[in-house]
């Protein structure tokens, strides 16, 4: 047996690898990570809005955390109004109604993480 130490994205590991099985398999290896690699986060699945979707999509400009919800379904919009503030990089960003409309569906929760094009809520 070999014992190696090994880094992978900043998280260390010592392996053990057992060396010739006489069956010409692959060596068998163990790892006992020192530090535990961090969880990779989930993309946001889409909550079941209070009544159909919209035919107007808001969607993400970029990937971030959903930080705030400015309004609810049923509320009426005009053009430029935020409606989702999504946190990236310590900035809040507004996302805006991109014209007059009603609040069809809100696809998100506070604290969800998005990518970049991710449906956030639709407009009537």
């Amino acid at each position: 047996m070999k014992n190696y130490t090994i880094t992978v994205n900043g998280n260390v590991y010592d392996v053990v690898v057992e060396e010739g099985a006489s069956s010409g398999a692959a060596p068998a290896q163990t790892a006992a990570p020192k530090a535990m690699p961090k969880a990779a986060p989930k993309a946001a699945a889409p909550k079941a809005s209070a009544g159909a979707a919209g035919s107007i999509k808001i969607e993400a400009g970029a990937a971030g955390k959903v930080f705030k919800l400015e309004k609810s379904v049923g509320q009426a919009v005009k053009k430029g109004d935020a409606v989702v503030i999504l946190e990236a990089m310590k900035m809040e960003i507004p996302v805006v109604a991109p014209q007059d409309g009603t609040v069809a569906s809100v696809d998100v929760a506070v604290g969800d993480s998005v990518e970049a094009g991710a449906l956030l809520a639709t407009l009537n």
